[in-house]
């Protein structure tokens, strides 16, 4: 629905385009703070949601949309409320393309909307995270082209990465520190007073650059420590080493070292997504990143490693993986959180199609599991069903490890002590996983 047109209407502190995960958020914390503030969505059931009381985001609940409502907060698919909002704040979805590279396709068309509306003295702020270069090269040329206004001069732009931790109850926009960076020293003041006003504390970069990479950096090094624990637990599956007893023994080391857990693969918006625009922007400039480049090779090969380690599971009960039932348990990307983007359950599910496998899943957060056009079956209850073998994808808080253990289940847990352990053992014992 169209707010329709502005003229007559009052004023807004901020707009937030962009209605997602971390659009939403922020507007909820906007709301918090007093801000008069509407949002913009190009999703017709996100927005009509909405403004009946309800939320498509786990971590803000229906009681927190009609709270929202109650305080004045309005969401529409119309561009028209951008010019009766002194604060813009872009939170649009940067995803990749089919060949893997950068999709700005969501910036270019939230900017080019945002300079047809926008008026003098407005802040722009962009929050989507994207390669360095993209606020001053991407951002500022076309809304200076779409407003005919300058950048430090008839309006302000700023960059502040979001940092939002789905289903992270001790980390939220208020109390985790912000990065702002703004085009111009006046862009950066006008963009660090108004996040003040929403988190503590305000870290300045030194500029948009610094600020879009740091983004990146954060996420690169999950990605890598990631795929680190995951080449280990290659490594140990094949050399009959317990790979979780390596990493409890090494994280009790006080100093200079950080624990990460092996799993099924990298899931999630961020992780997987962002260090590919880092790795694109540094052999853009002729500087590979080699160490990203072998962190991909490693982490998207994990989906297939647990699939080998299915299938000599079932052999190891006389069982080829055709025709075998194979229950996934958790197809999310993350325990507790009903997001599905890029869960390595997609290509686990995958590989064992492909070997024959039947391959249903149990999943309460998820109604529906597609891999490439075909539908999985859903299981409502996964221990009082028939299956050859059970994989652990993710530890909701529903799975328990000992009642997965009990009886004769043929059991793989990719994320933690519990699963049938391959190496040494015979068919059926209970030990350590190996992915």
């Amino acid at each position: 629905m169209d707010a329709g047109s502005t003229a007559d209407r009052d004023r807004f502190d901020l707009a937030v385009v962009g209605l997602g995960y971390v659009g939403l958020p922020l507007a909820v914390r906007a709301v918090d703070a007093g801000l008069r503030t509407v949002g913009v969505d190009t999703s017709d059931s996100v927005v009509d949601g909405l403004i009946r009381g309800r939320s498509h985001i786990g971590d803000v609940d229906d009681s927190a949309v009609s709270g929202m409502l109650g305080a004045g907060f309005t969401a529409t698919t119309g561009t028209a409320v951008l010019s009766a909002a002194s604060v813009i704040v872009l939170c649009v979805p940067t995803g990749l393309t089919g060949s893997g590279q950068p999709d700005l396709s969501a910036v270019h068309a939230a900017v080019r909307s945002t300079g047809e509306r926008i008026r003098p003295g407005t802040l722009v702020c962009l929050e989507s995270t994207s390669h360095p270069g993209t606020t001053e090269d991407v951002v500022r040329p076309i809304l200076e082209r779409c407003s005919g206004l300058r950048v430090g001069e008839d309006l302000h732009l700023a960059y502040s990465p979001e940092r939002i931790d789905p289903g992270n109850p001790q980390f939220g926009v208020a109390n985790t520190p912000k990065v702002v960076a703004g085009c111009t020293p006046l862009c950066t003041k006008h963009a660090t007073a108004f996040y003040e006003q929403l988190a503590d504390p305000i870290v300045a970069a030194r500029g948009t650059r610094e600020a879009e990479t740091a983004k990146l950096l954060e996420n690169s090094y999950r990605y890598v420590n990631i795929a680190l624990v995951n080449e280990l637990a290659m490594f140990c599956a094949g050399a009959g080493i317990d790979v979780w007893d390596v990493l409890s023994c090494a994280a009790s080391k006080p100093f200079g070292f950080t624990p990460f857990q092996p799993g099924p693969g990298v899931g999630g918006h961020c992780i997987p997504v962002d260090p590919r625009y880092l790795e694109v922007s540094a052999r853009q400039v002729g500087v590979p990143l080699r160490t990203l480049e072998t962190a991909r090779e490693v982490n998207e090969r994990m989906p297939v490693h647990v699939a080998d380690q299915a299938a000599a599971l079932l052999r190891s009960r006389g069982r080829e993986p055709a025709g075998s039932r194979v229950l996934l348990l958790g197809v999310t990307y993350k325990p507790g959180v009903a997001d599905m983007r890029e869960s390595p359950a997609f290509a686990v599910a995958r590989s064992l199609l492909a070997a024959g496998a039947h391959v249903r899943y149990h999943d309460p957060l998820i109604d529906e599991f597609h891999v490439d056009g075909h539908p999985l079956s859903r299981v409502d209850e996964p221990f009082d069903t028939e299956n050859d073998l059970l994989v652990l994808l993710q530890e909701h808080s529903c799975y328990d490890r000992e009642r997965l253990a009990s009886g004769d289940r043929l059991v793989l847990d990719t994320r933690g002590p519990g699963s049938t352990r391959l190496p040494e053992h015979g068919p059926g014992e209970q030990g350590r996983p190996d992915a």
